[in-house]
């Protein structure tokens, strides 16, 4: 298996792409503990250790991935603000950076420690390809913060490339996930958003969290252990323009 004798840690694995990256590398052998805030979802997970934790709390987060100390680190947690930049308020602004990109500081904080006394560890860190990558209308904030784990990612890669640990991104486009039928549903116009969202696709499908999760599990093993400081475009062709 790939992932055998691995520990993972793994942010918001209750649905969507956190869970799918859960069951694959429970599948590849690897031993997973999984947050959420929605622990009643994440307990149906098979086969995962589940502890209902907010990845806002710095504290709670930082002292469970010390006790834990894996070997990868799977950064999940994320929201999607919809406006322009004239439409944003400074409270949406300041909740998706606590959540998209300082709650990465927190964990791969955290982590790094206990990697590098081990000269070994992967980090995988969701992006997305609506950020420093492509533009996207209705996504200032989101894109903004999305770019920023771009940096984070890159910087972690150049800083710790000598002690042994990987750090890398994964950049989906549109997925097909139950948040992103919530944000559908939320448009007022389920049907016409979603027939918008796949005309932008090349593809003219959306992708699938198992896709994603595919390339996790790649991220994860040794397969990619000459990779590290990448953001891996997954996204269907809509960034080749």
């Amino acid at each position: 298996m790939r992932l055998s004798s691995k520990k993972a840690f793994i942010t918001a694995g209750a649905q969507g792409i956190g869970r799918s990256i859960c069951e694959r590398f429970v599948a590849e052998g690897a031993s997973v503990l999984a947050i959420d805030i929605n622990i009643n979802l994440l307990k149906k997970v098979p086969k995962i250790e589940a502890l209902e934790l907010d990845v806002l709390d710095k504290s709670k987060l930082q002292q469970v991935i010390k006790d834990y100390q894996p070997d990868v680190l799977v950064n999940c947690a994320g929201f999607v603000h919809s406006g322009t930049i004239l439409q944003a308020s400074d409270q949406e602004f300041d909740e998706a950076i606590n959540l998209n990109v300082k709650s990465m500081f927190h964990s791969i904080q955290a982590v790094v420690p206990s990697m590098v006394k081990k000269n070994n560890g992967s980090i995988i860190n969701i992006s997305s390809v609506v950020s420093s990558i492509i533009g996207a209308p209705n996504r200032f904030i989101y894109g903004l913060t999305k770019a920023a784990v771009i940096g984070l990612t890159k910087s972690i890669s150049v800083e710790y490339v000598k002690n042994g640990i990987r750090c890398n991104c994964i950049c989906p486009g549109t997925v097909d996930t139950p948040s992103l039928h919530q944000r559908l549903e939320n448009t007022g116009d389920y049907d016409k958003a979603l027939e918008n969202f796949i005309a932008r696709q090349p593809m003219e499908r959306l992708g699938t969290p198992e896709e994603i999760s595919d390339l996790a599990v790649y991220l994860g093993s040794d397969e990619s252990k000459f990779t590290t400081g990448q953001s891996h475009i997954i996204d269907g062709g809509w960034s080749s323009g």
